[in-house]
């Protein structure tokens, strides 16, 4: 635990939209995909922040390796096999403090479509809570119980590779999901979270805030605050220190997540809408077009227009 404490300062962290080997690329949000497992070993978790909402769940083990996991304003230090459930709507962040090629374990991302097709699955999620009842997201594993945990997921990822049978494919692991939930309950051991720090304690509320501002906009809704001044007004901080704060643990300021967000509902709603751009310059805050197609290129390289007909 003490050397988990004193790598802390030297570990900055990362926003997950960075770092496109963490989940599957931007554009596979827009494709048929419902469920993915992935091995750590082949994945390594670096540090990340994911500030916004998401569109799966996720279930991670970790088997190997050392970091500090903070799941809203819980923060745990793991240093022994830990099994973490993420519900979409989590603020996450995670420092490894592991040496290369020292991390192991498994995740699995699966969909709300996902659930919401598979009844039984979801029953189980609704009766476990272990996605929203927070202090039951966590789960200590010992090292005799560690088996009976990864066997689900070396099974899921067989399952995910077998070219053979891809019509049950999603029946077969979303049992093996169902299973490994059941088996977590049995051996469940939930520590107490860790004291979060004043820093992250900021970090959180400005991410709730910009989910909250961003989360439902659209044309009857548009997008309320999107500057930094505003931002800290609302949080009664001052600008200065809300941007010292997120630069610190996250090396962007405010004004750069504020961006980032917005250019995310953007492309969200030009891909999964037939919103005139007009209407999609409204909601995310633009009362003119033009303004709105020159952030837009000058962040991303391609107009609104263009980027709607790449997908």
């Amino acid at each position: 635990m003490r050397m988990v404490r004193e790598t802390l300062d030297s570990k900055e962290i990362n926003t997950l939209r960075d770092l496109p080997d963490m989940i599957p690329v931007f554009r596979e949000f827009f494709e048929d995909w419902t469920i993915r497992v992935f091995n750590r070993e082949q994945h390594e978790c670096r540090n990340y922040l994911s500030p916004n909402r998401r569109e799966f769940y996720k279930i991670l083990l970790i088997t190997k390796g050392l970091g500090v996991f903070t799941m809203g304003l819980n923060t745990y230090y793991v240093e022994e096999p830990t099994l973490l459930f993420i519900h979409p709507n989590d603020i996450i962040s995670w420092k490894n403090i592991s040496q290369e090629g020292e991390s192991g374990g498994y995740y699995v991302l699966f969909k709300k479509s996902f659930v919401n097709h598979h009844l039984q699955l979801k029953a189980i999620i609704d009766k476990f809570a272990l996605f929203t009842d927070k202090p039951k997201s966590v789960i200590r594993l010992s090292q005799e119980e560690l088996p009976r945990i990864t066997q689900y997921f070396e099974r899921m990822q067989e399952e995910e590779l077998d070219k053979a049978n891809v019509d049950f494919r999603e029946d077969s692991l979303q049992a093996f999901l169902q299973l490994l939930m059941v088996e977590s309950m049995k051996v469940a051991r939930f520590p107490k979270p860790d004291e979060v720090t004043e820093d992250y304690s900021h970090i959180h509320h400005f991410f709730d805030l910009l989910e909250k501002e961003t989360s439902g906009i659209n044309y009857d809704q548009p997008i309320r605050i999107k500057t930094a001044k505003e931002f800290a007004y609302d949080l009664q901080m001052h600008p200065n220190y809300l941007n010292a704060v997120l630069k610190k643990h996250t090396g962007q300021n405010a004004s750069t997540h504020i961006r980032n967000r917005i250019l995310d509902e953007a492309k969200a709603l030009l891909v999964q809408t037939d919103w005139s751009l007009q209407d999609i310059s409204f909601s995310v805050g633009f009362a003119e077009q033009p303004n709105f197609s020159q952030f837009f290129k000058k962040n991303t390289g391609f107009t609104p227009a263009e980027f709607r007909r790449s997908f």
